[in-house]
């Protein structure tokens, strides 16, 4: 076997990267797509080569059209296989600090109509209805780190117990 031919045996996972925005009164901010029903966080798929941390700061200058600095790292998240999607793999999902946005940067944010419908501020009770539950306990716990100024591990959105 050739060393080309063990990395490409070797197992797939996706990659994504999400940030953790929020304004002045804590509220996040959520990003309606235009290919799903459900909201999201900004953020999106690691590209090859890419770190997340990249991945991340790109995503948001596309989907909000802002350079917006990305700071610590607050989660990384596990996600199982679907059995709803079977040819999705499984993947890590990081979440970072993305700091607090004040209004007259958040005037600023220009979505690109092809990919967001809109975007919202929502309070944690609020994202809990719009967010698929796993990406909700996931921003939970970026809250939670983020005022404990920690990093956390997730497997689906919880931490694991043994």
């Amino acid at each position: 076997m050739t060393q080309g031919d063990y990395f490409a045996s070797l197992p797939r996972k996706l990659v994504g990267a999400g940030a953790l925005i929020t304004d002045e009164d804590g509220r996040l901010l959520l990003v309606e797509p235009t290919y799903k029903d459900a909201w999201e966080i900004p953020g999106g798929v690691v590209e090859a080569a890419e770190s997340p941390r990249a991945g991340v700061q790109r995503e948001l200058l596309e989907e909000l059209g802002l350079p917006i600095p990305v700071g610590q790292l607050l989660v990384v998240d596990w996600n199982p296989p679907r059995p709803e999607a079977p040819d999705r793999p499984d993947g890590l999902m990081f979440v970072f600090d993305a700091g607090v946005l004040t209004p007259a940067r958040a005037a600023e944010i220009t979505l690109p109509a092809t990919e967001l419908r809109s975007w919202r501020w929502c309070t944690p009770a609020e994202a809990e209805a719009l967010l698929p539950a796993r990406l909700h306990r996931r921003m939970a716990a970026a809250l939670q780190a983020r005022s404990l100024n920690v990093t956390v591990y997730l497997e689906n959105g919880h931490r694991p117990t043994s």
